[in-house]
């Protein structure tokens, strides 16, 4: 059977997984919309990218994607490839143009404890090694989660997905999708990952429907209401 009611697609970004949006889905689900999530796989910004575009091309129906963080350049580039994909929601995101990366994107905004704050590793590829990132563990509640109770940051902290550092730094090689899409943008005003005036400076190039909450990098936990709203915004538009 052919539905005509939009799926979310929820692409979660550096440092998390999927069950970052549980409390999102719950909100959505008790609206009667359906929604997944996402497994982002943080190697580089075309590969994560085409995988988010496969995922999302395979759902029967319109696509509301939704970025969180890295993952806000991963939907600029999936929505591109993917022609059922109808609208954009950016949440706590970077916010880049064709040719920009994410770390690129805030340049010329005040650092941010993130900066300070990665650990290095490597992992292999192919025949050699490259680099990671991971949040250093007596850093990440302030870094990431600063409003959510200690026992959770304590878990995630120990239960992080380490980024590419190549996916960071890798700029987008398409047109970006929210030229042609209509989008929505979460700032974070409390955010240490992403400064929140580079997160406005995205909205504004978006020319996004924007709203501002005080909270953390991990809005999605500390304020799913209101960025259930904004997802909700963008499914009505579509109805």
């Amino acid at each position: 059977m052919t539905s005509q009611n939009p799926t979310v697609v929820l692409v979660h970004g550096a440092f998390a997984d999927g069950s970052s949006w549980a409390k999102v889905i719950d909100l959505l689900r008790e609206r009667g919309v359906d929604a997944v999530a996402v497994s982002n796989p943080l190697r580089g910004l075309a590969h994560d990218g085409d995988y988010v575009a496969s995922v999302a091309g395979q759902v029967d129906g319109p696509v509301v994607l939704v970025g969180h963080s890295y993952g806000g350049p991963v939907i600029t580039h999936a929505a591109t490839k993917a022609a059922n994909v109808k609208a954009l929601v950016y949440v706590a995101s970077f916010g880049v143009d064709r040719g920009q990366s994410a770390l690129s994107s805030v340049e010329g905004f005040p650092p941010v404890e993130l900066n300070t704050s990665l650990v290095p590793q490597r992992f292999p590829d192919g025949d050699d090694t490259d680099t990671e990132f991971t949040i250093r563990r007596d850093a990440f509640a302030s870094v990431f989660a600063a409003d959510l109770p200690a026992e959770v940051t304590a878990t995630a902290a120990v239960s992080q997905r380490p980024i590419a550092a190549r996916a960071l730094a890798e700029p987008l090689s398409v047109e970006p999708a929210w030229k042609a899409l209509p989008s929505w943008f979460v700032v974070a005003t409390a955010d240490n990952a992403i400064n929140p005036d580079s997160q406005r400076a995205a909205a504004g190039r978006l020319g996004a429907t924007t709203v501002e909450v005080e909270a953390s990098h991990a809005i999605a936990l500390s304020r799913p209401a209101e960025v259930a709203a904004q997802v909700l915004a963008a499914v009505t538009s579509l109805s």
